[in-house]
């Protein structure tokens, strides 16, 4: 009987290796925003909301600091790790060498916390929760998805990152009771995340054969250089998606903010579906690409087609379903907060479009023309939105958001048809 059910379409779409690898990477994302959602009301209640709201700007500090430590490796590292699956020497050699650059810049990273705190008197609020905070920089640079990810074994990581959440949220309802303990809040988080992931780090050498070289600083050295344009796209990627409420602040009030900012949150995680799609099947199609471009080319069109039909779906029912969403966020009939998720619903559409593009960027090592295309979006997105904001407030940094996912769609085409148009006719043609 199970040797038949194994012969059927969706026990083998089941074991595809990049629905594994988006299955998995769902579970780390839904898990982190369900955690998230159960601690707030935790937090609020156990130090208030002043010191919640010092927490979370402390995190967001650290958040835009771990794009320093992660250095493009999120990227570059499932490919490298992807071809050399077979080969022991090289992958240890990488593994080595990519740890031992992301904590260097884990401690360059914490140094300049150090420095601004405790130097220039920067942060002078929340001066202890950032420096407590600061943990996660080398939770950040201890965690070894990508490894797992170009292996094409998301399970154990994915279940190691649900378990630091609840051993995380544990430590919250245990330890934190009063807003005098607000900078433990952080510090927990990294905590648990980096005992995690040393464990992570023993099975890999234990059971997954790969040893721990010393570092060789030439060969960090020379993969910081090829990483910098993937650093600086990542950094004008992370302006761009997540700018738009820094941009409202100059323009509104309070009010709005809160409004826009519930209609933001939503949308932003429903945002990560692509990204998450692009991440699953990169190992895969890194290989493919190298061995038979026929079959990536193949490969890459089947799952855009059926990401497109995922992205038609998203949006549309969150366009429809706007008003229960906003009622079971906010247990309250917010009109302005659903009048945004209504215009802002199309964005996963629209960045869905774009997968077929960066995925082409991505496997042909083009991270010049990403670097550009990162860098394109980033100013117009900041040029737009803000006179967008100016003259029509809250629904004009929505249509700014709008425009920006179709300018950063052409953008890739354009270039990539520029410089690269073999890739332009093996996929779209």
């Amino acid at each position: 009987m199970f040797e038949k059910l194994t012969l059927l379409p969706l026990s083998n779409f089941i074991r595809n290796k990049s629905i594994q690898n988006f299955l998995f990477l769902g579970i780390i994302q839904s898990s982190n925003v369900l955690i998230s959602i159960i601690s707030m009301p935790l937090l609020i209640q156990s130090i208030g909301v002043d010191q919640f709201g010092l927490v979370n700007l402390a995190l967001s500090v650290i958040i835009l600091l771990n794009i320093l430590v992660g250095f493009g490796y999120n990227l570059s590292a499932p490919r490298e790790v992807a071809v050399s699956q077979q080969d022991k020497e090289s992958l240890s050699h990488l593994v080595s060498n990519v740890f031992s650059g992301k904590i260097i810049l884990a401690a360059i990273a914490t140094i300049l916390i150090l420095v601004g705190a405790f130097g220039f008197n920067l942060f002078q609020e929340y001066q202890l929760i950032l420096v407590f905070s600061s943990l996660l920089l080398f939770s950040e640079a201890t965690l070894p998805l990508w490894f797992f990810q170009g292996m094409e074994k998301m399970k154990l990581v994915s279940i190691a990152n649900i378990f630091s959440k609840l051993l995380f949220l544990m430590g919250i309802v245990l330890f934190i009771h009063s807003p005098e303990q607000s900078q433990w809040v952080n510090f927990m988080l990294g905590f648990f995340g980096l005992c995690i992931n040393l464990m992570l780090l023993f099975y890999i050498h234990a059971f997954m054969g790969i040893k721990f070289y010393q570092p060789e600083l030439s060969a960090i050295v020379r993969s910081l250089k090829d990483n910098l344009l993937l650093f600086f796209s990542n950094l004008a990627s992370h302006i761009s998606i997540n700018g738009g409420l820094i941009i409202l602040s100059f323009f509104s009030v309070a009010e709005t903010l809160g409004m826009y900012s519930l209609a933001e949150r939503v949308v932003m995680v429903l945002r990560l579906f692509p990204a998450l799609i692009i991440q699953a099947i990169f190992p895969n199609a890194s290989k493919l690409y190298q061995a038979d471009p026929v079959r990536f080319y193949k490969f890459l069109k089947n799952v855009y087609l059926r990401v497109l039909l995922a992205g038609i779906f998203i949006s549309a029912g969150t366009h429809f379903a706007a008003p229960w969403i906003i009622q079971v966020l906010s247990r309250s009939d917010l009109q302005e907060s659903v009048m945004y998720l209504k215009i802002l619903a199309v964005v996963p559409f629209l960045a869905c479009l774009n997968v077929g593009n960066v995925t082409l960027l991505l496997v042909a090592d083009l991270k010049e023309l990403l670097f550009k295309a990162s860098w394109m979006m980033c100013v117009y997105m900041i040029i737009v939105s803000a006179i967008l904001t100016y003259y029509f407030g809250g629904i004009g940094l929505c249509f700014g958001i709008i425009s920006t996912e179709i300018i950063v769609f052409l953008i890739c085409l354009v270039l990539l048809y520029r410089h690269e148009k073999n890739l332009v006719h093996g996929f779209y043609s």
